[in-house]
């Protein structure tokens, strides 16, 4: 592959992302024409087919996934080349890629906003989302550090504790069980709650809080991919939700939610700061790491009734 061009691989991983050609070319700012006669002559120097069509969309072959594999590691490298050529120059500058798991967003930009004023001129590349969507960023290394509950362990990764993370049953002022004291969870799980996706790290602590007791899900069927969402519909008295302390913060300085006193609660987990073992981090990585490991235990919200 001799002829091979960063625009193909960057064409290659966009409609990989996208689906469609179509798709593609308009984030790509090209004509859909343009991004097929790319892919095709990537293909044809390649001499094996990167995409199939599934459903209506392409699907990335085994080699497609080769190429988005080898677009995303010459994008690393590029960036530590830029990394390393600022340094040359006699100055910190460039870009780092933190993710962020959604339920960290509530003491993340705490930790990214003081990076940033100490070091104003590192951009930060901010992703958030479930767990399963930044461990598959974090396998792909299309993220320098990530900050989340449970770091992954099906491919090599450090990570190390940058705090606790108490997760905590929350209700209305007004519901019934507000003004109980240990509450058994046999008791908790025949109420309504509204609970996270599959896929979360949230998810994965209320099936492991009440996996050895029934639960009723709710009457209303909500499984919810958004905190903001579940707190919402726990104040309109839709049910109880099991949540992150953290996310929680200024509903119980408000009065608007308040913290169950349930038996074996708070089930106290911890945040990690999080990336791949098998890969050299760049300088500025490095730097978010270390700023990271000493200022992020500063930064967690202290909370009353945890």
């Amino acid at each position: 592959m001799k002829r091979v061009t960063i625009k193909q691989l960057e064409s290659v991983r966009a409609v990989a992302e996208a689906g469609t050609i179509v798709k593609a070319a308009d984030k790509l700012n090209v004509t859909p024409a343009a991004l097929t006669s790319r892919i095709q002559l990537l293909e044809e120097d390649a001499g094996i087919a990167l995409f199939e069509r599934a459903n209506g969309r392409l699907r990335l072959t085994v080699a497609g996934e080769e190429v988005v594999g080898a677009a995303h590691r010459l994008e690393r490298v590029l960036s530590d080349l830029d990394v390393a050529l600022g340094a040359m120059r006699g100055f910190h500058s460039g870009r780092i890629s933190v993710g962020i798991v959604s339920t960290a967003k509530y003491i993340a930009p705490r930790l990214v906003a003081a990076f940033a004023r100490r070091n104003p001129r590192i951009e930060v590349a901010v992703s958030v989302g479930n767990r399963s969507e930044m461990v598959s960023q974090l396998r792909d290394h299309k993220i320098d550090v990530c900050l989340m509950g449970r770091p992954p362990a099906d491919f090599p990764v450090e990570s190390v504790t940058i705090g606790e993370h108490p997760q905590v049953i929350v209700a209305e002022p007004d519901h019934p069980l507000a003004r109980r004291r240990n509450i058994d969870k046999a008791e908790l799980a025949k109420e309504n709650f509204i609970i996270r996706e599959e896929g979360s790290g949230t998810r994965a602590v209320f099936d492991y809080f009440f996996s050895d007791v029934p639960v009723r899900h709710p009457t209303v069927n909500i499984e919810i991919g958004s905190n903001e969402t579940i707190k919402q519909a726990v104040m309109a008295g839709l049910g109880l939700a099991l949540l992150s302390a953290h996310t929680i913060e200024a509903e119980i300085a408000s009065g608007r939610l308040i913290i169950l006193d349930v038996a074996g609660l708070p089930l106290l987990r911890h945040w990690f700061i999080v990336r791949r073992a098998d890969r050299t981090p760049s300088a500025l990585a490095q730097a978010m790491w270390d700023f990271s490991l000493v200022e992020a235990p500063k930064l967690m919200p202290k909370i009353n009734g945890v």
